[in-house]
């Protein structure tokens, strides 16, 4: 493996975030695994405290942070969920917190974050504008960067979910997780892999738009458009001088899937008519990848449900409906 992170990185932020985030439970699906053939568990990571496995990563980074730059305070671009899971960690620890969002972003997220106490700036169409936004404020008031995925320690924080899973399903044969960056993906494909290269990792995302299974698909970090989707917090691109997710996703990962707008409103009526689950788009798209058939036989499978913070409105015309 030539990742810059370790698996030792991910032991420390286990120990790091005792007290700071849930360990979220394990949940059989008998609907999913009679689907399937298989043994089908669903990682309830959209009832981590804010919402998303996106607090692991950021509270890891920012309690990785020396006095100094803590003082100076923080700053990351966000689709919504890291931004969220930021402003909390740092409210939690009396930390500055400065979160831009392009105008893409739900607003839902964007005053769940401002109720956090965070300073909230919106900027431009796609996250990429945004992150213009972050550039002015890190040269203009010395805040300290901590982005949403392409970091050493956001990886590490991630990559405990993995650690969890080794835990309670030693059996693994795949796991199905949400990609967008790859922070999320890199640290569980981490965990995973050094336990047994066998084990399947899969990356599911949305069809409209996603940079890191086009960027794969070149062979090189690329961008793309950012497009409205029922996965919203699964857009924006991976940076054109990505250091870590990238390399990490190219030796790491098995296979990327791509699931239909259809799809993913789908996986997430499955997910509260019958596994009792709110979760948002993004959260969905490993339910989708199984109900759709795009993954076959996947055996002992942990499916990463990402997140919660999807706008009730929009849940209820979604469940209320058979088609999206």
């Amino acid at each position: 493996m030539t990742q810059d992170i370790g698996l030792i990185d991910l032991y420390r932020a286990r120990q790091r975030l005792i007290g700071h985030v849930l360990r979220t439970p394990l949940h059989h699906s008998p609907k999913l695994s009679l689907l399937t053939g298989g043994a089908v568990h669903l990682k309830l990571e959209c009832r981590q405290i804010t919402g998303s496995f996106k607090l692991r990563g950021a509270t890891n980074a920012l309690l990785s942070l020396d006095s100094d730059r803590r003082a100076r305070g923080v700053i990351a671009v966000s689709t919504g969920n890291h931004g969220r899971a930021l402003a909390y960690a740092a409210h939690q620890l009396g930390v500055r917190a400065v979160i831009c969002m392009s105008e893409m972003v739900p607003s839902n997220k964007v005053e769940a974050i401002r109720a956090l106490g965070a300073e909230v700036h919106i900027t431009g169409v796609s996250q990429d504008e945004a992150e213009h936004e972050v550039v002015r404020l890190v040269n203009e008031e010395g805040l300290t960067l901590l982005p949403p995925f392409d970091h050493p320690d956001v990886i590490a924080g991630q990559g405990t979910v993995g650690l969890e899973l080794l835990e309670d399903l030693p059996s693994i044969d795949t796991v199905l997780v949400p990609l967008s960056g790859g922070g999320l993906l890199a640290g569980v494909a981490l965990a995973l892999k050094s336990a047994s290269p066998k084990i399947r990792v899969i990356g599911v995302t949305m069809e409209r738009g996603c940079a890191m299974h086009a960027s794969l698909q070149a062979g090189r970090p690329v961008q793309v458009q950012e497009l409205e989707t029922l996965a919203d917090s699964l857009g924006g691109g991976i940076g054109l001088d990505n250091r870590y997710t990238f390399r990490m996703a190219q030796s790491l990962v098995d296979d990327t899937v791509l699931v239909t707008e259809d799809e993913i409103a789908t996986a997430i009526r499955h997910a509260y008519r019958e596994e009792q689950v709110v979760v948002e788009g993004s959260g969905a798209v490993g339910i989708a990848a199984l109900l759709s058939g795009r993954v076959v036989a996947p055996g002992t499978t942990a499916v990463l449900l990402g997140g919660a913070n999807i706008d009730m409105d929009l849940h209820r015309r979604i469940i209320g409906t058979d088609q999206a």
